[in-house]
């Protein structure tokens, strides 16, 4: 697909999806995408099969740190699952198209449900560094600016041309997450929100932080809305969970100022916290279950 090309073709996922399934016996029925610094969670899974992004047919490559750019297929507490060990963004130049291709070859993979991390900037006032968010809702910037990866003409083999949003996060899922997190002891640091997505690269000026404020966001990042959208299309289950990795500076007598190593060294963390909550909440599904 060329960069001025909005969408790919049916039959280029199809391409990837049958290379992956050649090259090994995992049928995935859970997937995982690992935000920034978050990585560790491919750790979970044994019995790994792992195919660095440049090996495989049509695969974009990560270029950020805190993403090792490779798919690891595995099992999980005895799942089947695949996980990617760094995401695609906008600002790294790719379009939307491009970002969220993983996910439409993950539902060909025969992918039920999806389950999304990232590191965020916390908004709401209460929330302190090192929580985590578990995402009720979204609000996607890029995409009322046009920039929707389901923008363009609809493959109605993934879904339909007007999907709705409004159930995005699934409840049940959710409802699971917070048992689980009071289960292990970890719930007093497990927060609900909305999570907003700006396009980056910049992290947001203190007007901005003021206005996402007010919009009622509680968690801001850079990535995840776009994979959440072909998702849903697509008519996978979602859980969405965000690492509050540092304040916004909302203050403009504040010092403090955002940077990537902060955001890194909060991931390395609480990977030990989010690996065991992800695998817990996996585990504790039903042997036939979806999740």
């Amino acid at each position: 697909m060329s960069s001025s090309q909005c969408s790919y073709m049916y039959e280029e996922y199809k391409e990837t999806a049958d290379w992956l399934l050649t090259h090994t016996d995992i049928r995935p029925k859970v997937a995982i995408i690992c935000g920034t610094g978050l990585g560790g969670l491919a750790d979970l899974l044994v019995n790994k099969t792992v195919f660095p992004y440049k090996d495989i047919p049509r695969f974009p490559h990560s270029t950020v740190e805190g993403h090792a750019g490779q798919l690891v297929f595995g099992e999980l507490k005895g799942k089947q699952c695949v996980c990617m060990q760094g995401r695609f963004h906008f600002y790294e130049g790719y379009n939307t198209a491009t970002v969220t291709y993983p996910v439409r070859v993950f539902y060909l993979l025969g992918v039920k449900t999806l389950i999304v991390t990232n590191a965020a900037g916390g908004i709401n006032p209460s929330f302190k560094i090192g929580d985590i968010m578990l995402i009720k809702d979204h609000i996607n910037f890029p995409g009322f600016a046009g920039q929707n990866p389901l923008c363009g003409q609809n493959e109605e083999r993934f879904g339909v041309r007007f999907p709705c949003m409004s159930d995005a996060y699934d409840k049940s899922l959710a409802q699971l997450t917070k048992e689980t997190a009071k289960e292990l002891c970890c719930n007093s640091f497990l927060q609900h929100g909305v999570y907003c997505m700006l396009a980056g690269p910049t992290f947001e000026t203190i007007a901005e932080c003021k206005m996402l404020q007010l919009l009622g966001a509680d968690a801001v990042g850079m990535s995840t809305v776009p994979e959440v959208v072909v998702a849903r299309h697509c008519g996978l289950r979602v859980l969405g969970l965000s690492l509050i990795t540092n304040q916004v500076v909302s203050d403009y007598d504040s010092e403090d100022h955002a940077n990537h190593d902060e955001v890194l060294e909060i991931g390395r963390m609480r990977t030990d916290v989010l690996k065991e909550l992800v695998s817990h909440v996996v585990a504790k599904t039903e042997p036939n279950s979806q999740l």
